[in-house]
């Protein structure tokens, strides 16, 4: 018998099928360099401070330092009682911008409009040297006594950080409420709910999802913010570590003390605004994602598996 080659196409053979296609991948030299390039300034940049006369010793010696953790107290507290003020107004105003009273709205506007537009150091300095215009607080019956006595420190960083910042959130507050849909209002304006008990019970419940993450930056903002009142004599944090640095010779590396304090201070909060968005993120994800530690435990078990198979 005589081999017959039959080509493709010819009665009896089956039809050729689709060559296998060879993918060569596209090489992004650009992101080589730019590798290169980050990876070079950053050598150079530690470079320069590890040729630099700094006194490292000094940061971890006074790390620990009685008035540093006073000051770190000081600093969570005042961002504390700051962002409760600013949280409480913020919610009024936002009311209050939307409100179909002229009057009360245009209050709100105003305030908006004059805190937002004038920088927090200003707003400090202006509390704080109100005694120049005013010599006595008087307020009746309840209270009288000099302005320089009852303008403290304290006072004058929560007025200047605490009201400011309403009116940051109070945008923010409105922005959430405006994101419910009016059908809601109107639903349960239907069911006999009054207009208090229908923001209460049904609106900002909702716009929490949309008020929460700008919430959590404002917090973080709020404690590096609170660093702007030593100028105004309250101790915190900063003010602490500028007095150590003039008493010890060693003001740079108190400048890096305070900003390890910080670092350390807003990675607690991020880690906190990560877990309280998740928590609110449950009524609009059906599935939510995995948490940092649950990604760790996934990898953590898929290296213990065999190749190929199940565990």
């Amino acid at each position: 018998m005589t081999d017959i080659k039959k080509t493709a196409g010819e009665p009896g053979t089956p039809p050729a099928g689709p060559e296998a296609i060879k993918a060569i991948p596209v090489r992004h030299y650009g992101r080589y360099v730019s590798a290169v390039i980050a990876i070079a300034i950053l050598v150079a940049i530690i470079y320069a401070f590890g040729q630099g006369r700094i006194n490292w010793h000094a940061v971890p010696d006074y790390f620990f330092d009685d008035r540093i953790l006073t000051g770190v107290g000081k600093t969570l507290l005042l961002t504390v009682l700051s962002m409760l003020i600013g949280i409480v107004g913020g919610v009024l105003l936002a009311v209050m911008r939307l409100s179909k009273n002229p009057v009360t709205s245009s209050i709100a506007w105003f305030y908006i409009w004059f805190f937002r537009g004038t920088p927090v150091l200003v707003q400090l300095f202006l509390w704080f040297n109100l005694g120049l215009v005013f010599e006595y607080i008087n307020l009746m019956p309840f209270y009288k006594d000099y302005w320089s006595n009852f303008m403290t420190p304290l006072l004058t960083a929560l007025l200047g950080l605490g009201l400011n910042e309403a009116a940051y959130m109070a945008e923010i507050c409105r922005a959430g409420l405006l994101a419910v849909d009016e059908g809601q209002t109107e639903a349960a304006h239907a069911l006999g709910m009054s207009h208090s008990k229908t923001l209460r019970r049904v609106i900002i419940p909702q716009a929490m999802r949309v008020i929460v993450p700008p919430t959590g930056n404002e917090v973080i903002n709020m404690l590096k913010t609170t660093s702007l009142v030593a100028a105004v004599q309250y101790p915190e944090l900063f003010r602490y570590a500028q007095d150590i640095g003039q008493n010890s010779g060693a003001p740079v590396e108190m400048y890096f003390l305070a900003a390890a304090w910080y670092l350390i201070m807003t990675s607690v909060l991020s880690v906190g605004q990560y877990y309280i968005e998740r928590y609110y993120a449950r009524g609009s994800s059906r599935q939510l994602p995995p948490t940092p530690w649950q990604k760790v435990k996934t990898n953590m078990l898929s290296l213990g598996r065999p190749k190929g198979g199940m565990a």
